[in-house]
């Protein structure tokens, strides 16, 4: 179980505390919380394999509810929520999966549904939750709506096989819906935006990011790591590449920043990795050397950030930081509007 914690430990503390030490550029962009995993199969209510990237979203009577994917021991994974008051600790568990494959009225769903992100629509008054389902096709992205995390609006697959890592902006971009996500084509791995009048029908696809070719960290595969965040200086995206060594792949994660009114344009690309695995429960799991985050809520003082993700496919994690600095680093560290593959 997590162990109570002090104040001082608190990620509101933590990303303060940073931000009095010295300038952003100078620190640890994201700081690991002292007693990482928060959250793994050794606490669930039923027999499971593991538990990690979990979508987050603050709830609005204060809790932060994360909605987990949970690998079962059949090897296929279905989701399932996890509440607490402080998004640390003490977390209440649902009894049973909260969202379960329907493979008989969803068949591509067959293989289960993994990877959720959850987006608020204050228009909808719903949270809307894309996660990927998978079946002989491949990985495709679908979407349903939800209230309360009990019952959901399912809509099927909005983006068909191959295709992930995807999310709803929160609001309409000129009259439409936006959707960042990531196709597999014989072109790589990049990640598009697509658009809608009504969340089921898409089009005007376009790459807004493209994998770098080479000896990049993000070369060849990258994807959306957590939903983007509205800034004033625009939507800010933390997303994952991922290195082919010789030993294996590593899932690190970078920092790009798109145009408020025109999300398909690339203002900022960080042009290193920020974060990667480092910390045992990070290195070692069902799959080594992955830190991949599919949410993060937003403090009280619309700055401070505690990120979600998973780690190793094993466990989820906490890491915190501060929107500002993170916006400040990508100042100091990023090439101008490169969102094309070099």
């Amino acid at each position: 179980m997590n162990p109570a914690i002090h104040p001082p430990d608190l990620p509101e503390t933590i990303a303060s505390e940073q931000l009095k030490q010295g300038p952003c550029t100078d620190l640890p962009l994201l700081t690991r919380y002292s007693d990482n995993p928060i959250l793994s199969g050794h606490d669930w209510p039923y027999a499971v394999n593991s538990v990690f990237n979990a979508g987050a979203v603050q709830l609005p009577d204060g809790d932060t509810l994360l909605l987990c994917r949970v690998e079962d021991r059949s090897g296929l994974s279905h989701l399932c929520a996890a509440r607490s008051k402080n998004g640390i600790n003490g977390w209440r568990i649902d009894p049973q999966p909260t969202l379960m494959a329907n493979p008989r009225d969803y068949p591509e769903e067959i293989w289960g549904i993994e990877d959720p992100r959850i987006t608020y629509v204050p228009e909808l008054e719903q949270f809307a939750v894309a996660y990927t389902s998978f079946a002989r096709g491949g990985p495709g992205v679908s979407l349903a709506l939800t209230r309360d995390f009990r019952s959901f609006q399912r809509f099927g697959v909005i983006m068909p096989p191959e295709d992930k890592d995807a999310a709803l902006l929160p609001r309409r971009v000129n009259g439409y819906w936006a959707l960042i996500h990531r196709p597999m084509t014989t072109t790589g791995a990049h990640m598009w935006i697509s658009y809608s009048p009504d969340l089921q029908h898409w089009g005007n696809h376009k790459v807004i990011l493209a994998a770098r070719r080479g000896g990049w960290w993000d070369a060849n595969k990258i994807g959306l790591c957590s939903p983007p965040i509205e800034t004033p200086k625009g939507w800010l995206m933390i997303y994952h590449g991922v290195r082919v060594t010789a030993s294996g792949s590593i899932y690190r994660l970078g920092l790009a920043l798109f145009d408020l009114e025109h999300p398909e344009i690339c203002l900022q690309r960080g042009n290193s990795w920020i974060f990667g695995p480092d910390a045992p429960y990070e290195r070692s799991g069902d799959v080594h050397d992955v830190v991949f985050p599919c949410g993060q809520t937003i403090g009280a003082d619309g700055d401070a950030i505690n990120l979600y993700y998973g780690a190793a496919d094993s466990s989820v994690a906490l890491a915190t930081g501060s929107i500002s600095c993170l916006l400040t680093w990508l100042d100091a560290n990023s090439s101008v509007g490169d969102g094309t593959e070099r």
